[in-house]
């Protein structure tokens, strides 16, 4: 939308950022069912009659709010414009997710530092039971930090990586309470010092 705003009003663009702010405030947003003024606010946001220079001119009375409203109902055109070209791209990714009280969900929190106790729905993924998620607990020891070690159980492909003056030897390891698509590289001679038994 601001950049047909850009191309359309030129050099003087700047000077309708406030008509494009209140345009996009007051047009109805599908996904919050209302304009975010009225979300905001709780009332639709009034018709601006303050701006008195538009351009170069000054413009008084009723040119004004006849010029004003021009320039939003333009305004509303590329904001409908901008959104219908963006809505197929972001319909790909839309899904209707509805969820009930006591439902099992996954949360993906992989890309967050800091887990929050609000988050949006597209974040979860519904849980269908799998008794290959449940781990024992009596078969996991515990730190008193709240970390356990991943014992390694099985060698499953030996590997070495060239580099210019030397050859490095590497194992995919599989550990415990992991599946084999899960199972790790890990340099030979370290697991074979801390390991011994697998080799």
């Amino acid at each position: 939308m601001l950049r047909s705003c850009v191309i359309d009003f030129r050099g003087s663009w700047e000077d309708y950022l406030p008509l494009a702010e209140f345009a996009y405030n007051n047009s109805y947003q599908s996904s919050i069912q209302m304009a975010p003024y009225k979300a905001l606010y709780g009332r639709r946001c009034h018709t601006p009659l303050c701006w008195t220079e538009l351009g170069e001119q000054r413009v008084l009375g009723l040119e004004l709010v006849s010029d004003t409203e021009d320039k939003v109902r333009w305004i509303l055109d590329q904001l409908r414009a901008a959104s219908d070209r963006q809505k197929p791209y972001a319909d790909l990714k839309r899904r209707e997710i509805e969820f009930s009280v006591g439902d099992f969900v996954f949360l993906k929190v992989s890309p967050w530092k800091k887990i929050h106790n609000v988050f949006h729905v597209s974040m979860l993924r519904r849980y269908c039971s799998d008794h290959t998620h449940i781990i024992l607990v009596e078969d996991i020891e515990v730190r008193p930090d709240l970390t356990f070690e991943e014992e390694p159980v099985q060698i499953l492909e030996r590997d070495v990586k060239v580099l210019r003056r030397k050859s490095i030897p590497f194992v995919k390891v599989f550990r415990r309470n992991h599946s084999s698509e899960e199972a790790m590289w890990e340099p030979k001679d370290a697991m074979r010092q801390q390991y011994p038994h697998l080799f």
